[in-house]
């Protein structure tokens, strides 16, 4: 028995009293009812429909007298769709089983005879959990592949980005990302992390740019108390601290040698040695690695180890220029125009020539600049339009030649080549270009050229 089609709230009454079920039946007109009065018929009806609430009597057949067979349904109702709320409903004199199947894992339980205000309060309050749990769960997903969902991409490039690091990332394989600088490569290192068994250890990442030489070595294995001046206590280092979870190596291609030599033996036997110490530490950490560098010419220059390349290497993905991902800049640009004006409080919209503009621009700075460009322009618009002027962008007006002048040059071209094959023979020149000896004539004229 069920309601019209546009009431999409479901409730599952099992009673097996016909008179109490049409009664129950009569106080849910908002919901899609489904009915059933024996233990078979009650879990048929929820593998089939997944009803968010039930109302189950405990006193079902075969022996309707005590509460048996309605706590083994209980069970196997939670065993089957642990996300249901289910509402006991139970006579006169059985409160103690009634507080059992709370115990078990009932939402909650209702008493005989009948009130159906009540019963509806109780319902439509179980219903209303069962909806924010459901949002919940479908939000704890998001988070869980929150780097890639979040990823702003629609173009044919990112979506096989996308496709390998949804392969890559459940893996345990080192992989190198390799892309411009601005492309990303440090939001994709996060989605890799957290598609992965390590998604909820630490992601710890480096740039190995940004570190003088003589410093990079304390800060990926640490250091011991009194190995430099100023190392005034035992310090672990990133690699340490990573452990268990995912360790990213941002410009790896910037990396001394004597370093990559370090992080080859770590690689090969997962074993550290802290700077000024002498026991070695076990580190189970996965690597991730990025450059915009070709490690390639690194390697022919002697300025990069091959068996590093390799080690690091397992997997190579890469990241497209902005300029590379057909539609992505406008993508991009309504999305951080629509992140920074939240930020900042503003109202803004890019006019037609701050989108003919962004389309035409070749971005070297990538992402990153976009971005730039889009939050300055948000904050110095004045009247909430976004111009190209205002995005520091030139004009997109296409620098093209008109068809007349491109036919003008061609036309000319053809007759100094004719005349001179001929050797200004106008005679022969006529025959070459297929036109009679007056129109060779008029068209020298018309361009200047004299036979």
């Amino acid at each position: 028995m069920t309601f019209p089609p546009e009431k999409n709230r479901s409730i599952l009454i099992v009673e097996d009293d016909p008179g109490l079920l049409k009664q129950m039946y009569w106080c849910f007109p908002d919901y899609v009812v489904f009915e059933a009065g024996d233990r078979e018929t009650a879990l048929d009806q929820v593998r089939r429909h997944r009803p968010p609430v039930i109302t189950l009597d405990l006193g079902l057949p075969p022996d309707s007298a005590n509460a048996t067979v309605g706590m083994e349904v209980l069970s196997e109702i939670l065993s089957c769709a642990p996300e249901t709320k289910v509402i006991v409903v139970t006579g006169n004199g059985e409160r103690e089983y009634a507080l059992k199947a709370v115990e078990l894992g009932a939402y909650d339980f209702y008493q005989k005879p009948m009130e159906p205000d009540v019963l509806s309060l109780i319902v439509d309050r179980a219903y209303k959990l069962s909806e924010l749990e459901q949002e919940n769960r479908r939000l704890a997903e998001s988070n869980r592949h929150g780097e890639l969902s979040g990823l702003v991409a629609s173009s044919p490039q990112m979506a096989e980005v996308c496709r390998m690091v949804e392969k890559v990332g459940p893996t345990e394989v080192s992989t190198l990302l390799l892309g411009a600088t601005g492309t990303g490569k440090e939001l994709l290192a996060r989605a890799l992390h957290n598609l992965s068994p390590r998604r909820n250890e630490l992601f710890v990442a480096i740039n190995c740019a940004a570190i003088p030489d003589n410093l990079l070595e304390s800060e990926l294995f640490g250091y011991e108390k009194g190995a430099f001046t100023g190392a005034q206590k035992r310090t672990p280092g990133k690699i340490e601290y990573a452990a268990g979870g995912t360790l990213f190596l941002d410009e790896i291609g910037d990396l001394p040698l004597h370093l990559q030599a370090k992080i080859l033996r770590f690689l090969q036997e997962r074993l550290i040695v802290r700077v000024g110490g002498r026991e070695e530490i076990q580190v189970d950490v996965r690597i991730i690695c990025a450059t915009h560098q070709d490690l390639s010419d690194k390697i022919e220059i002697g300025q990069f180890r091959e068996d590093l390349y390799y080690r690091i290497s397992e997997i190579t993905i890469h990241i497209p220029s902005l300029h590379e991902r057909s539609g992505d800049s406008i993508v991009l640009a309504k999305h951080f125009l629509e992140v920074y004006c939240r930020e900042i409080g503003k109202t803004c919209r890019l006019d037609k020539s701050a989108i003919a503009a962004i389309e035409e621009y070749t971005w070297p700075g990538n992402i990153r600049e976009l971005e730039n460009k889009i939050k300055r322009a948000i904050i110095m618009s004045e009247d909430g339009q976004i111009r190209n002027i205002d995005l520091e962008l030139p004009d997109s007006k296409p620098d093209m030649p008109e068809l007349r002048a491109i036919r003008s040059d061609a036309e000319r071209q053809a007759l100094v080549k004719a005349m001179d094959i001929s050797n200004f023979k106008v005679s022969r020149a006529a025959k070459l270009l297929n036109v009679s000896r007056p129109t060779l004539y008029d068209l020298l004229e018309k361009h200047g050229i004299k036979n």
